[in-house]
């Protein structure tokens, strides 16, 4: 079976109303559609690369692309894990972790997205929660980043509520004005303090190989040995 080889198709997240998981094939054209719908005012571009100016069909197409690509490439010292989020089992947005050498830095980045007809509801700040569940005691990572355009106050909201922290700013050009990106970064101490939204985590244990991370039968045998 193909999860033999990618175990990452067994990664489940859940929150109370959420499920993050990697798409099926028919699941995935379910996101790239709901991207086609819109994802934010036209006025605003909350990313970096402003992939969503794309006409719908082919702001469609590059979800699905990006998708197979961020697949095609995984490394255990760069990977980036695009996981569909599911409320009542309907695909209602898309919520990313990654990293480079994470095994040395234990550090990971997180960035989202969601249906413009799913916002303000909340979702947002659980499908955080379950991301951050992962990186911090699924991988036990020491610190998790993000980042925000001064004018996406919800996204700056989110991190707020899980209590990261200004680590700086960044300046960009994007649709050929200039941006600034307001850095955030959240300890695993803080994260303790601020963790509230229940999250339960199956089928990581296999994954953990291609995170760059021994497994947990690995690690009993490190200590047995020591």
């Amino acid at each position: 079976m193909l999860i033999d080889h990618w175990p990452l198709l067994g990664l489940r997240l859940n929150t109370p109303r959420l499920e993050l998981r990697l798409p099926s094939d028919n699941e995935l054209a379910d996101l790239a559609a709901l991207a086609a719908e819109g994802i934010h005012d036209p006025d605003r571009m909350p990313f970096l690369v402003p992939w969503t100016d794309l006409p719908p069909a082919e702001r469609a197409r590059s979800v699905v692309q990006h998708h197979w690509l961020r697949r095609g490439n995984w490394s255990p010292d760069n990977w980036a894990l695009n996981m569909a989020v599911f409320e009542n089992g309907s695909v209602v947005g898309l919520q990313t972790i990654a990293a480079r050498d994470f095994a040395v830095l234990r550090e990971a980045n997180t960035a989202s997205w969601l249906g413009a007809r799913f916002q303000r509801q909340g979702i947002g700040t659980e499908m955080r929660a379950a991301v951050l569940k992962l990186a911090f005691a699924g991988l036990n990572a020491l610190e998790a980043t993000s980042g925000a355009f001064e004018d996406n106050a919800s996204s700056f909201n989110v991190s707020q509520k899980h209590g990261y922290e200004l680590d700086g700013i960044d300046r960009h050009v994007v649709r050929g004005r200039p941006a600034t990106n307001r850095r955030l970064r959240l300890t695993r101490s803080r994260w303790e303090t601020h963790e509230h939204i229940p999250v339960s985590i199956s089928g990581l244990s296999p994954c953990l190989p291609m995170f760059g991370l021994p497994t947990e039968s690995d690690t009993d045998h490190q200590r047995s040995a020591s």
